[in-house]
């Protein structure tokens, strides 16, 4: 399968569960700015949306949007444990965080990374999303990850999320259970790789 994805963007997601899973994927950078794919390519015609991630089948079929993409790799390796068994209470409970996570964090991001808005929406913006960051920092309160104990496709979603935050000075200091959060998943070993595969993480000498 090939994974079409920028560094840092909401593409690591899928990039962190497919290493998690240990599932092969060829990763196709893409540059988001003139839809070009290194080495080659028109990214408007993989994905007529022009954004990542894009997660292209062993059929051919091409798969978009990153809640459906890491459910779908998931899927793949239910054994895994990175999404309950579908048709679960505990798998709606998976897709009430993704969606949450996609609708309310992703999307108050999106304005804050547009040249031309408006600096007085910004700040509209980050009050939204400290709304929201107070709002999961008491769910994660107790808790090792957004669903309990174990790691989830939503955590991948929730840590690459968090890490946009430092390149529009929000200080997640005021929040200590996301700090927690970030560094738990952070320090995975699957994690690190994808992290150093995307040029995000220098390799330990």
């Amino acid at each position: 399968m090939k994974l079409y994805y920028s560094p840092g963007a909401c593409s690591l997601s899928p990039h962190i569960v497919a290493r998690e899973l240990g599932i092969p994927v060829e990763l196709k950078k893409v540059n988001t700015k003139d839809k070009t794919i290194e080495g080659g390519g028109d990214y408007w015609k993989v994905n007529g949306r022009g954004y990542v991630p894009a997660l292209e089948l062993d059929n051919g079929q091409v798969l978009t949007e990153g809640p459906a993409i890491v459910q779908y790799l998931a899927d793949q390796k239910p054994e895994a444990g990175l999404a309950p068994k579908n048709g679960s209470l505990e798998r709606y409970r998976l897709q009430e965080w993704l969606n949450f996570l996609t609708s309310e964090i992703h999307k108050s991001f999106s304005p804050l990374f547009k040249p031309n808005t408006p600096e007085d929406y910004k700040k509209i913006a980050k009050d939204n999303l400290a709304t929201r960051f107070d709002w999961l920092d008491q769910q994660l309160a107790g808790k090792d990850y957004l669903t309990g104990k174990a790691f989830s496709v939503a955590d991948a979603y929730l840590f690459v999320l968090l890490n946009w935050t430092r390149f529009q000075s929000i200080d997640l200091a005021r929040w200590p259970n996301l700090v927690a959060f970030q560094a738990r998943v952070g320090a995975r070993p699957r994690v690190q790789e994808a992290l150093q595969a995307e040029g995000l993480l220098k390799k330990a000498a």
